[in-house]
């Protein structure tokens, strides 16, 4: 029978095994996470695997210290402090399978996108909406009508008459988005975050 250390060394050594499967890539990517004490703090993380991260940050926590990340592109993700570097700290992921294949998928596009100048991501099946009216809200508060052209789990081309810049952080319905392209009729845009399933997004670019 196994004793409670040798039980704990042996499923450390699982975990790193199971972290050394997946390749850490170089990223930019913001967002916000909150500490165990429930303060939360804007963040960006700069080496990413489906297996751990690293981040800067302005408060490290404690080695130990559950963390929960709301991600730009990554969404939601769970972990803990396994040690505190300069500026910021590492976590280790606490994730399925299934969520870990994704992120994998979401970094290795993430990681090349920028090298290969791809406007957005086109992994994703694209299909057009059933509601195609909606509205976009620029930071400054200023709402115009357009139409969605199609969409996908991760952007949207929409016909607008304006040409907000690329990189103009905007509001597609309640989406939370970026321009990542202009064309004749409109422009594309990019989701903060990769969404689960289109009827989601399709509730979401309804106008408020």
């Amino acid at each position: 029978m196994l004793t409670e250390s040798l039980a704990e060394e042996l499923e450390q050594t699982e975990k790193r095994a199971e972290h050394r499967r997946f390749q850490r890539v170089k990223v930019s990517v913001l967002g916000r996470y909150m500490l165990a004490d429930r303060r939360e703090f804007p963040c960006q993380v700069i080496e990413m695997s489906p297996g751990d991260a690293k981040i800067i940050a302005p408060v490290s926590g404690e080695v130990g210290e559950r963390v929960i990340a709301y991600l730009d592109h990554i969404g939601r993700v769970e972990g803990v402090i396994s040690r505190v570097i300069d500026g910021g700290f590492a976590i280790e992921i606490n994730a399925s399978m299934r969520k870990r294949d994704k992120m994998a998928a979401q970094l290795t596009w993430l990681a090349n996108k920028d090298v290969l100048s791809l406007p957005e991501d086109r992994r994703h099946e694209r299909v057009v909406p059933d509601i195609r009216h909606s509205n976009i809200i620029l930071e400054d508060g200023r709402r115009y009508n357009c139409k969605i052209i199609d969409i996908s789990l991760s952007g949207a081309a929409v016909e607008i008459d304006v040409r907000p810049a690329m990189g103009t952080p905007i509001t597609l319905g309640r989406m939370r988005a970026r321009v990542v392209r202009h064309f004749d009729d409109g422009i594309a845009v990019e989701f903060a975050s990769v969404q689960e399933m289109l009827t989601v997004v399709q509730q979401n670019l309804r106008i408020n």
